[in-house]
């Protein structure tokens, strides 16, 4: 029964024109017989309205248009051709009905407007004259009401259809919209967590790189010194992993983590450490805070950490091996305020105005996209009595 209904939909036109073989056979046999029982015979254009009728059924869907125009011709030839009422005029409902709910526009209303007009111009063309006028004027009232509720059910039909395409469009563009979210949300995630691997791991290996160069510098000379090296390295390695973990423990969905598997996020007083670290690994660093330490913004807090973990990263690197740095971190009422100096060879050209090359200055583009989600400034580059200079202002956002 399924596939019987299925293929009905599938071929509207074949059930139209299985309608319209009844319609014809009807209207012809039983005015036939009709008139046969009166002792006449149909009158020649019978056949021919009831023929032309029919087809308006059969093709109501494919063309609604022209068998609507079609349908308007074949009622003005019955008017003067003299062929009453008969069973195929139901197909002017039809018609009014399938273009109200699917054709044009100037169809509709020339629709609504033919079969207003149908049952005035019939009941005038065959008037009764054996009841009164009132009685006339009755039945051609009740003979264009349906011609109304055709349009009516069809207009209906085409208002419910437009709503429900409204509903399909607007569900698919919401789709395409959240797939658009989701990939920039996914992007932002993933440059997210490229920053804050490339800080963690730039920074800590680096640490453990000079420590491992000078321990074996002074593995025979000072076995102390050598020993003290070997610590930091494994410290900061421990310390690496932790990060490590803690971000790749963002990436894992789905899974229960106790509460303090995970370090938390760096902040603004975990600086000090990280001067301190510097210069356990051989860097001179001169540390100072200016204003008044106040909490702030995670957001800004980790900011502001990873930009002086990556300049000092920087110097270690590009610096040369006699360099030193200097960190000032200032609180202002309306924001914070990080001024990261060395007095090294500084970095070659194209890193900080070019962003990198081949793979390179990768810490200077994190810096600078750290700082604009933030909405602050960044300003790196050489100072003028040689070295490296990184001023950054982050602004504290007012609360809403």
């Amino acid at each position: 029964m399924q596939r019987l209904y299925d293929f009905l939909r599938r071929h509207p036109t074949w059930v139209d024109g299985f309608w319209a073989v009844v319609l014809f056979g009807i209207s012809v046999l039983g005015g036939a017989i009709v008139e046969e029982s009166r002792g006449t015979e149909l009158p020649a254009f019978t056949v021919p309205v009831v023929l032309l009728l029919s087809l308006v059924v059969a093709l109501r869907r494919r063309m609604p248009e022209r068998m609507l125009v079609l349908a308007l011709v074949v009622g003005v030839g019955q008017l003067i051709t003299d062929v009453a009422t008969l069973p195929a005029d139901f197909a002017l409902l039809v018609i009014v009905y399938t273009v109200a709910a699917v054709g044009a526009r100037w169809a509709s209303r020339l629709a609504l407007a033919g079969g207003l007009c149908a049952a005035p111009l019939a009941q005038l063309r065959w008037f009764n004259e054996d009841v009164s006028v009132a009685a006339n004027i009755a039945v051609m009232i009740l003979q264009a009401v349906p011609f109304a509720l055709a349009w009516v059910l069809g207009d209906s039909i085409r208002t419910r259809r437009a709503y429900f395409a409204q509903l399909e469009e607007r569900a698919a563009r919401l789709e395409k919209e959240r797939e658009a979210q989701a990939k920039v949300a996914v992007a932002a995630e993933r440059a997210r967590i490229a920053r804050e691997l490339h800080d963690v791991v730039a920074h800590n290996v680096s640490v453990m790189v000079v420590q491992a160069d000078g321990a074996a510098y002074v593995l025979d000379a000072a076995p102390d010194q050598a020993k003290k090296a070997l610590e930091t390295i494994s410290s900061t390695g421990r310390q690496a992993l932790a990060e490590m973990r803690r971000l790749l423990g963002v990436l894992r969905t789905g899974e229960h983590q106790e509460a303090g598997e995970y370090v938390p996020q760096p902040d603004v007083q975990q600086i000090e450490d990280l001067v301190e670290q510097c210069r356990g690994s051989g860097l001179p660093v001169d540390f100072k805070v200016e204003g008044t330490p106040r909490p702030l913004p995670s957001g800004l807090e980790l900011t502001a950490y990873r930009i002086v973990q990556e300049a000092l990263t920087n110097t270690r690197k590009h610096g040369g091996p006699n360099a030193g740095a200097s960190v000032r971190l200032v609180y202002f009422d309306d924001g914070l305020g990080l001024l990261v100096e060395d007095d090294g060879k500084g970095a070659p050209h194209e890193l900080y105005e070019e962003g990198g090359f081949d793979g390179q200055g990768h810490g200077l583009i994190g810096m600078r996209e750290r700082v604009g989600m933030v909405g602050g400034t960044l300003d790196a580059g050489p100072r003028p009595g040689g070295g490296f200079r990184i001023s950054v202002l982050l602004p504290l956002k007012p609360a809403h």
